[in-house]
């Protein structure tokens, strides 16, 4: 039988939409943490449920950190081992899925130029995968959500001058911030045009702590700074993240979770705003897994975004013309 907690993280029951369709899952982690093991094993077994997951980019997570050495290097530790994974997949014949076929990791860009040695080692460490930095810079006043970075830090001109090292070694910039920073975001994008950057999570709009039960005046807030970023070209975005508690919902609490008919009527404003600002060329589905796991499966969200694709596939079609 069953215990609560596994009732707890029990997936609504679903087949697969469209399972030849090929994904590259651009978004995904690789962990472990106390009582929070996700390493290939684990992942293979959330992709191989029935959609076609042909790649995966994985990214930083502040895990597999190096024990020893000088605290900026640590985070090659985590390098090391998504590219060690990705060689692991690659060897399974049984394996179809090109896991960390392309790499996200951390450096400390408020090192400024001194983090292009930090750079140069993730390269090494990976130099056939690596592909880019992520500096989570989530700040917010309340002590109910958790901040990351200190207030500012996309304008602190240490941090900026470790921002444009980045596009000497031809690596793009993960921004990871909450919605009411989005603003910050947009000066740095025009600050460094020719920088590419990628907004994951469209932007973390929140709904918990002083957010909460405000959902329609946090989006009004979330929309204006998503459609002057739009205005950005360097700038492209990552379509989930939902799954998180800082999203507000009660998915993770439920006994059973939701299915995909649900997750794409909430989700859908969003990301039908996000494309229509962005373009289809310059928007992604991300998975955020094992992050969003504890919200909904791994079928359920491929098939979310899969239903919110074919709605507006099918709006386009119907468009009358003029």
């Amino acid at each position: 039988m069953a215990t609560a907690a596994e009732n707890q993280r029990r997936p609504a029951a679903e087949a697969p939409l469209e399972p030849d369709l090929p994904i590259c899952d651009p978004h995904h982690h690789l962990r472990e943490r106390p009582n929070d093991r996700y390493f290939l094993e684990e992942f293979i077994q959330d992709t191989s449920t029935g959609h076609n997951i042909v790649a995966t980019v994985c990214v930083e997570n502040r895990a597999m950190y190096r024990k020893d050495g000088p605290g900026t290097m640590k985070p090659i530790g985590e390098t090391e081992f998504f590219d060690s994974v990705a060689a692991q997949a690659a060897s399974d014949p049984n394996n179809s899925t090109r896991v960390a076929a392309a790499i996200v990791g951390h450096a400390d860009l408020s090192l400024g130029e001194a983090v292009a040695q930090v750079l140069e080692a993730h390269l090494r460490a990976s130099p056939n995968r690596f592909r880019g930095i992520r500096h989570s810079t989530t700040w917010d006043e309340s002590e109910a959500i958790r901040s990351d970075a200190r207030p500012g830090i996309l304008a602190d001109k240490a941090f900026r001058r470790g921002f444009a090292c980045l596009q000497r070694y031809g690596l793009s910039f993960d921004a990871w911030l909450y919605h009411p920073q989005l603003p910050e975001l947009v000066e740095l994008a025009r600050a460094f045009p020719n920088m590419r950057i990628v907004l994951d999570h469209i932007g973390g709009p929140l709904g918990v702590g002083p957010y909460k039960g405000k959902r329609d005046e946090v989006f009004k807030v979330w929309r204006k700074g998503i459609a002057d970023l739009s205005t950005c070209p360097n700038v492209a975005v990552k379509l989930g993240g939902f799954g998180s508690t800082r999203s507000g919902y009660d998915w993770h609490e439920r006994a059973v979770q939701p299915a995909s008919a649900e997750l794409a009527n909430t989700m859908a404003p969003y990301f039908d705003f996000c494309i229509e600002q962005f373009g289809v060329h310059r928007c992604m589905f991300e998975s955020n897994f094992p992050v969003d796991k504890a919200s909904y499966s791994y079928v359920a969200i491929w098939n979310a975004f899969k239903r919110i694709s074919q709605r507006l596939l099918c709006c386009r079609t119907q468009r009358p013309v003029s």
